[in-house]
């Protein structure tokens, strides 16, 4: 029988779409955990380019922006390696252009603003304090989940939202914190009110991005997760390219590419890899979306930032006081409650499914 999270992906009109119908167990969570991998690794390692990039010379917020999605054509790569689904069309209207068009316009937006306070926030902020005020986003999902999508609201998943906030307001009213060269205690409070902004309309997003496949494009294929993310993204750097320019912030970037601190080809290499790594974490996260759910994807994604703290140590010998390690622990919990949460559901789904086999057998006999 295969877990709770492949009974989840539904229709519209409550079956299972066609493409994961044709999965099997193991095939599912394959998927699933492939597209654990490419969050974890890719959000892990664009939180640690990107402090690099601060810390070596880097001072231009909408070029941090902009390279959170620039490399969205390598997409287009999976886009047309993957083969059309050989289903019948289902009876469900497809939703016109304009409307398709529209989605991605508004989705692309709102990630282009929401990078730009990630870059605000990352700017003044600690890999590790930055990591840890990020994991707020579990919090603002669970809200987002049950308002907009339905998603069930246990006591379990309260307590995880909770503690997550908790862990946020240890790094708040922490006096130790400062920013990575000792920013003013002024900006690491707007840096600080970034990130938590940043953090609430990611949440937002990822919700408003699963109510769009269930409810307006109705095709919930990885061909259209794909094709969301390609033109969401292309409309999120257009944008940035725009504050670019608008800002007069490319004018420095000469210079900024001369002075860095490990060199002209370090520079380059910084914002490539970067990049990519965004591009991979943003698959993994709306591949997540389909296969599962917008809270789950969220909660991976937590699981990323509770273990960047630790790396950052190591890379950038950041400073873990009592506070950031309690705020960690705390994160850490809040994980484990929603996944036992999940547990517990996937082990009523199993039971409720064997008790209407038995009866069906019984009724067939």
């Amino acid at each position: 029988m295969a877990p709770k999270g492949y009974q989840e992906i539904v229709s519209i009109d409550g079956s299972l779409t066609n493409h994961l119908r044709k999965l099997n167990q193991w095939q599912w969570w394959f998927l699933v955990a492939l597209n654990i991998f490419f969050l974890v690794i890719g959000q892990s390692a664009a939180i640690l380019l990107g402090r690099f990039y601060y810390d070596q010379g880097g001072n231009s917020k909408w070029m941090a922006t902009l390279v959170q999605t620039l490399a969205f054509p390598i997409l287009f790569i999976p886009l047309f390696l993957i083969p059309s689904s050989q289903e019948p069309p289902t009876p469900l209207v497809p939703p016109s252009i304009k409307i398709l068009a529209l989605i991605y316009f508004s989705l692309g937006m709102l990630i282009a603003g929401d990078n730009m306070m990630y870059s605000v926030g990352l700017l003044y902020l600690s890999a590790s304090t930055y990591s840890l005020i990020c994991a707020t986003q579990l919090a603002f999902n669970a809200v987002f989940s049950y308002f907009i999508n339905s998603q069930k609201f246990t006591a379990l998943i309260l307590n995880s939202a909770v503690i997550l906030s908790f862990s946020a307001a240890l790094i708040a009213v922490n006096d130790d914190s400062e920013g990575p060269s000792g920013v003013s205690k002024w900006k690491y409070i707007i840096s600080f009110l970034c990130t938590l902004g940043a953090s609430a309309l990611y949440s937002l997003l990822l919700s408003l991005m699963q109510l769009c496949f269930q409810k307006v494009i109705k095709r919930e294929t990885f061909s259209m997760v794909l094709e969301m993310q390609i033109y969401t993204s292309l409309v999120a750097s257009c944008v940035s390219t725009v504050g670019l320019f608008a800002s007069g912030e490319w004018k420095s970037l000469h210079w900024e590419m001369v002075t860095f601190g490990t060199g002209r080809v370090s520079y380059v290499m910084t914002l490539v890899f970067t990049a990519l790594a965004r591009q991979l974490c943003s698959v993994g996260i709306v591949g997540l979306i389909f296969v599962v759910s917008s809270l789950f994807s969220n909660v991976i994604s937590t699981v990323s930032l509770a273990i960047t703290p630790l790396a950052s140590v190591i890379f950038f010998h950041d400073k873990i006081n009592g506070v950031k390690v309690i705020a960690m622990l705390l994160a850490i919990w809040g994980f484990i409650s929603y996944i036992y949460q999940n547990y517990l559901d996937d082990l009523k789904a199993r039971t409720t499914q064997n008790d209407v086999s038995g009866s069906h057998n019984d009724s067939s006999a």
